[in-house]
């Protein structure tokens, strides 16, 4: 791995993990998300994960020389980011079936 994609990706980690991090502490959202976020606290949660994830990945690709430990890393760190971008996912507004919207038979 190149330092400069390891500097760039240690960045985007950082602000992810401090928008996490507000989200989890003061229940504060960035502007472009607060109509979609519902729980704020699990979507805090979700993206301390992926900051974590993106860090994990970054060791592994930058540091650890042997090939079948950075392969069982890189796949942890993959396990670890589609984790937290679910929890990420669940935390949102989503279109659900039923309830009382215009338009539903349902009452």
């Amino acid at each position: 791995m190149k330092p400069y994609l390891a500097v760039f990706l240690v960045l985007v980690a950082l602000l992810v993990g401090v928008s996490g991090w507000a989200a989890v502490a003061r229940g504060w959202v960035l502007p472009m998300n607060r109509e979609r976020v519902r729980r704020v606290r699990l979507f805090g949660w979700g993206q301390l994960v992926v900051a974590l994830a993106l860090c994990w990945q970054t060791v592994f690709g930058l540091v650890v020389e042997d090939i079948g430990t950075r392969q069982w890393g890189t796949l942890t760190g993959s396990v670890l980011l589609l984790a937290g971008v679910l929890v990420t996912a669940v935390s949102q507004r989503g279109e659900r079936g039923g309830g009382n919207r215009p338009g539903s038979d349902t009452a």
